[in-house]
């Protein structure tokens, strides 16, 4: 049996998935603004690349760290763990939400680049409305229960096709069209493009997110009405036990 991936690889696979996140968040939305004027087809585009993205995403590096690319879902994970040991240590959360929050940044940085425009460029998209705000924690708390509700009722195996299919919804079914996730949102924040948000906007989303996610643990908890089981093992072995997400929790983000 393979012994479980350090804190350090686990922390970089948790900066790379997240940053071929952002990148593919913010580089389709480039691509679609430069291939047609017309929005709802950009952001079809948009939210077509982010399912397929996160769905590969999951797969390939829930075996190595949970792929959470969320500080919102590793916040969850600890709460949830702090029951059972099962979730994420504290000093582990801290550094999983700083390399995902250095990889939001990175994919920004990567996905400008590749388009031609400035590395750096601040948005000047307002996002502060109340209704904004709602829809994230609306957003983020489905994304956590999706999740959660998975590994409360044993099916982690289909974290890959239910988190980015839950994303997609939310794409389109809520104001914000759904960041769900603290670390993009920062990262988001560094591109003045399609996919971009201004800083100033940027606390008031990250507050909705992590409260949307307090709230959504809660929901899977009452709706599944179960002792949440023991978490499956990171690491190649996690293949075994938890098909193709594994880690302590399997999956998720969102863009």
């Amino acid at each position: 049996m393979s012994e479980r991936p350090s804190l350090r690889r686990r922390a970089a696979v948790e900066a790379v998935g997240t940053a071929a996140l952002v990148a593919v968040v913010v580089g389709s939305g480039i691509q679609a603004t430069r291939l047609t004027p017309d929005v709802g087809t950009q952001l079809l585009a948009n939210s077509l690349a982010t399912v397929f993205g996160l769905a590969v995403l999951i797969t390939w590096c829930g075996p190595l760290s949970g792929a959470h690319f969320n500080p919102a879902v590793s916040l969850a994970d600890w709460i949830a763990g702090r029951r059972t040991g099962a979730g994420l240590s504290l000093p582990e959360l801290g550094v999983y939400a700083v390399s995902q929050t250095t990889g939001a940044v990175a994919g920004a940085v990567l996905a400008n680049a590749m388009f031609a425009e400035p590395l750096v460029a601040w948005s000047v998209h307002d996002r502060s409305a109340g209704h904004l705000w709602l829809s994230e924690g609306v957003a983020t708390a489905g994304l956590v229960a999706v999740v959660f509700g998975l590994v409360r009722t044993g099916r982690d195996r289909l974290a890959p096709v239910a988190v980015a299919a839950w994303i997609g919804a939310a794409y389109w079914s809520t104001a914000s069209t759904s960041f769900a996730n603290p670390a993009v949102t920062v990262g988001r924040a560094f591109t003045d493009t399609f996919a971009g948000i201004a800083p100033a906007s940027v606390g008031p989303f990250v507050i909705a997110q992590l409260l949307g996610a307090v709230a959504g643990l809660g929901l899977a908890v009452v709706l599944t009405g179960r002792t949440l089981r023991a978490a499956p093992a990171t690491g190649p072995e996690a293949a075994d036990d938890a098909g193709a997400t594994g880690g302590p929790v399997p999956a998720a983000f969102h863009h």
